[in-house]
């Protein structure tokens, strides 16, 4: 497109509109593409990028007068939220579809997106989040909007945690305004055009953002488990209390760095990485090991790239502990003694059979056994967080989606990695399956358990795992919201038992 601008220039500013008006139209059709499968998201933000070169060169030559403003939104990942991708995607789409976007970034309070909205006449609040946590932000800001009188502030609200039903039948009575569910950045254009419709009176829908859902859905599985009475069980009885128990090479805690690169990359979950952190998806015809071989091309790429910039560095903190279960809690004990308590854990359980705890794999504390946990916090570092940020700002949005999918999986990559480590240190590696996708599908003895998940939901254990392994060492952190810096981390706790595997409490 820059090629052939010369010779549009001498024809005066009236063809530059109608160039800037055509880069649109092209963006619309992009969103139609990918709204209907036909375009996947790396040749998306591809033709974004194009539409960003070719706006950049525009500019200096058009009136300020004559540069396409739909309209104006304001975005952030509400307070106690680190994930900003799903968001910066929507900013890449607002913006290359004539949006003026304000990114606020991450863990902002719901004050510092209102300040910024009326400083800027906003159109819109756009805000994102990862976490079920994050839901209950988002309501508690709907909220706070209301008791301001901010109710001709649109509302769009996005994440993985959400559901339409959810935002459109009881977040929207939290907030006489309109509030919007967006299942993707597509969405939201389309529900921002929509709105600039009707703000400039082309357009009337009184009830549009604001008519309560009326779907008629039973309560989900875990509103039922919550009306279920508290188990009167102490520890489940199909868990199995005569399993030996593996005595640990040492108690205490280590640290690891300089870990080859290409070991942790064995490791890497190609499904995860090229299907959701990456977007794409086979061609017509195109088996499942088709696929993967032609994006493997990307990942070599990608991955050597990152190498050779130094933005992988992993660092491994991990440790042994005894420990002994009492109900559903699990105390960890100074030494093998059992005689002080250095941390307690409590866990939720089930509400019906088999009324599993994660406390139950582990002996309890008042019988004559020692048992035993393994610990780990793994990091590939701040680099790739650095990078991808200069990444998005400097526009490059292909990159920034293919570096921070890499951090991110080699994450995954490097716990994995480190599990498989420990499995052997602990002498029971044996017990693994043949292959690299059995141990995806948890084909080894015992298990992996982070916190945020349905078995350990709360995530402020995150900080006692951290303070137990002395993780700040290696460089991680943890949140106002109790999540881990840099993003590209990870925290779980190791069980022997062959029977702890994943559930929902």
């Amino acid at each position: 497109i820059t090629a052939d601008l010369d010779e549009a220039l001498s024809a005066g500013y009236s063809a530059l509109e109608l160039i800037n008006e055509h880069l649109l139209a092209g963006m619309k059709v992009v969103g139609e593409l990918f709204g209907s499968g036909q375009m996947q998201l790396p040749f998306v933000l591809s033709s974004a990028e194009a539409m960003k070169t070719a706006i950049a060169h525009l500019e200096p030559h058009m009136e300020a007068a004559a540069i396409t403003k739909k309209g104006t939104v304001v975005l952030a990942t509400v307070k106690g939220d680190v994930h900003d991708i799903g968001k910066n995607l929507v900013d890449i789409i607002f913006s290359n579809n004539g949006y003026e976007v304000h990114n606020l970034g991450i863990k902002v309070s719901i004050s510092e997106m209102i300040a910024k909205a009326l400083e800027v006449d906003a159109d819109a609040i756009g805000m994102s989040g990862l976490l079920v946590k994050s839901t209950l932000i988002m309501r508690e800001n709907l909220e706070e909007m209301a008791s301001r009188g901010l109710e001709g502030i649109p509302v769009l609200l996005g994440g993985a945690a959400l559901t339409r039903t959810y935002v459109e039948r009881d977040l929207r009575g939290k907030h006489p305004g309109r509030v919007f569910y967006g299942k993707d950045a597509f969405e939201g254009l389309g529900v921002m055009d929509k709105l600039m419709q009707i703000k400039a009176g082309a357009l009337h829908d009184d009830e549009f953002g604001r008519e309560i859902g009326t779907r008629k859905i039973g309560p989900r599985k875990s509103e039922q488990r919550a009306l279920l009475p508290e188990p009167e069980a102490s520890r489940s009885p199909e868990v199995a209390t005569d399993n030996p128990v593996f005595v640990p090479p040492f108690l205490g805690v280590r640290t690891a760095s300089g870990i080859p690169i290409d070991d942790i990359a064995k490791f890497l979950n190609e499904t995860a990485l090229f299907r959701n952190q990456w977007g794409y998806r086979p061609e017509k015809g195109e088996s499942d090991a088709e696929f993967k071989q032609r994006v493997r091309v990307v990942l070599r790429q990608e991955f050597d790239k990152a190498k050779a910039d130094g933005l992988l560095i992993p660092r491994v903190a991990w440790g042994y502990f005894a420990v002994g279960s009492a109900d559903n809690k699990l105390l960890v004990f100074a030494d093998e003694k059992r005689t002080k308590v250095i941390e307690e854990f409590d866990f939720p359980r089930q509400k019906s059979e088999p009324y599993l705890c994660i406390s139950d794999f582990f002996r309890p504390v008042d019988g004559p056994e020692v048992d035993y946990i393994a610990m780990q916090a793994v990091t590939m570092g701040p680099e790739v967080s650095r990078r991808t940020a200069e990444l998005f700002a400097s526009n490059d949005y292909g990159a920034y989606l293919r570096l921070h999918g890499l951090g991110v999986e080699m994450a995954e990559a490097l716990a994995e990695f480190w599990h498989h480590r420990i499995r052997t240190e602990w002498g029971f590696v044996a017990e693994d399956g043949e292959s690299l996708a059995g141990l995806f599908r948890q084909k080894y003895r015992g298990g992996r358990y982070s916190f945020g998940y349905p078995a350990c939901p709360r995530l402020e254990d995150n900080e006692k795992l951290v303070n137990l392994l002395g993780a700040k060492g290696i460089g991680i952190e943890v949140s106002e919201g109790f999540q881990l810096h840099p993003e590209q981390s990870t925290t779980a706790i190791v069980c022997h038992h062959p029977q702890a595997k994943y559930f929902v409490a």
